[in-house]
């Protein structure tokens, strides 16, 4: 036990510090444990390792909001949340927007386990029903999502412009040469994150002093965000082809938020639940219909073989430890950059990211020996794409058509 425990613990650090640097992607320390399992294998057993990867999963799902928030730099998890998350940053409630995220993402880890005998029971029987009928269910939440996100039928057709050609450049883009990590990062850093930096520049934004106290309330958006998330990702973690761009779109629909007030909090609390259940919940579906739903559930189904009755107490103990120890260290961490933040030109910050970014883009492109200019060139189509809605007055969430239409269109067989 005390193995597992400590296993639990370093993992949880490693997942601090994947989360908290642009790039680093926890699939990659995963795959780099796994490699060396062999060697490992021969000084702890498989139980060990499967819970380092499990821990390390979720404090990465929960760290990695904070600079997605704070810093602008998202990952196919956190891209949604820069909007409400940037939005209370700017309003000086950086402490309470951690807090939100810290709470929805343990809040959603014990509505997951809570609800776990439910699953056990209905979701295997469900699966085999719904299977070849993802790609229908896809498409028509995006309909209703368009409608439901647009003010008026102007709005409706520019939502659906941007979303098509967001999601035809996402197929472009990850059916390339081009490597998933490398498109990936192309596609997020400039719908998202350079992108509503660069709005941001041009609208003379400044980054105001942090209110050092937080007025965090527990109203019925935050808990009905915290049973969204929950479900979401527990849908993820079960459903092939439905990824956190898919459990965004879900999250926000299933906490009823929208775009003003404490929606924003409930739809931000949601989106932490989503990742982080997500991260277990990928772990059950293989107990539960023998589906890996996520790099990390690959590794850890190999190691173990397959999932027992033991195993699956074992990783749900894992769980609850790693989420409590990743909530305090997201809060104390969220803090420290709400500190730092306040003595730091917002405008050059602002620049550095986006500096930044850019030079990992092209890292990343020369270390996997890409194309260089198909990667630039997709880079700077994305970072326009991602600036239209903010001129257009649209939801920005509608560029999620980068991977949901290639889901779509998988699933429907097109290809």
């Amino acid at each position: 036990m005390f193995d597992i425990v400590l296993a639990c613990i370093i993992g949880v650090f490693c997942g601090v510090v994947t989360g908290l640097i642009p790039g680093i992607h926890v699939n990659t320390v995963g795959a780099f444990v796994f490699s060396a399992s062999p060697f490992l294998l021969y000084s702890y057993s498989p139980e060990v390792l499967a819970v380092f990867l499990l821990s390390m999963s979720i404090s990465h799902a929960l760290l990695e909001f904070v600079p997605s928030m704070f810093l602008g730099v998202p990952e196919e998890g956190t891209v949604l949340s820069i909007m409400p998350g940037h939005h209370l940053l700017l309003q000086g409630r950086g402490k309470e927007a951690i807090r939100l995220v810290s709470l929805g993402g343990f809040g959603a880890m014990i509505t997951t386990i809570l609800l776990l005998p439910i699953f056990i029971v209905g979701l295997p029987f469900i699966y085999g029903l719904l299977k070849p009928y993802i790609w229908i269910i896809l498409s028509l939440t995006v309909v209703y999502m368009l409608i439901r996100l647009s003010r008026d039928l102007n709005s409706v057709i520019w939502s659906s412009v941007l979303f098509i050609f967001s999601g035809i450049m996402g197929w472009v883009a990850l059916n390339s040469p081009l490597s998933s990590s490398v498109s990936l990062l192309c596609l997020f850093s400039g719908l998202f994150g350079v992108s509503t930096l660069l709005h941001s520049l041009s609208q003379n934004s400044y980054l105001p002093p942090q209110n050092k106290d937080h007025h965090l309330e527990i109203n019925e958006d935050i808990i009905r965000g915290i049973f969204a998330g929950g479900i979401a990702g527990s849908i993820l973690g079960f459903l092939p082809g439905m990824g956190p761009a898919q459990g965004s779109l879900l999250a926000q629909e299933l906490s009823g938020s929208s775009d003003s007030g404490s929606e924003r909090e409930g739809f931000l609390v949601a989106m932490s639940g989503v990742n982080v259940s997500d991260a277990l919940f990928s772990l059950i579906a293989i107990y539960l219909i023998g589906n890996p739903r996520s790099g990390i559930a690959v590794y850890v189904n190999q190691l173990l073989q397959g999932l027992d009755f033991n195993h699956l107490l074992i990783m749900i103990f894992a769980s609850l430890t790693a989420v409590s120890i990743s909530l305090v260290l997201c809060i104390k961490l969220g803090d420290w950059f709400s500190h730092s933040m306040e003595k730091i030109n917002y405008e050059k910050l602002s620049w550095v990211v986006i500096v930044f970014m850019s030079f990992l883009v092209v890292l990343f492109a020369v270390m996997e020996q890409s194309n260089l200019f198909f990667v630039i060139l997709t880079y700077i189509t994305s970072i326009a794409l991602g600036l239209l809605p903010h001129y257009l007055d649209i939801n920005k969430s509608n560029l999620m058509g980068v991977l949901i239409v290639s889901a779509i269109v998988i699933y429907a067989g097109m290809v």
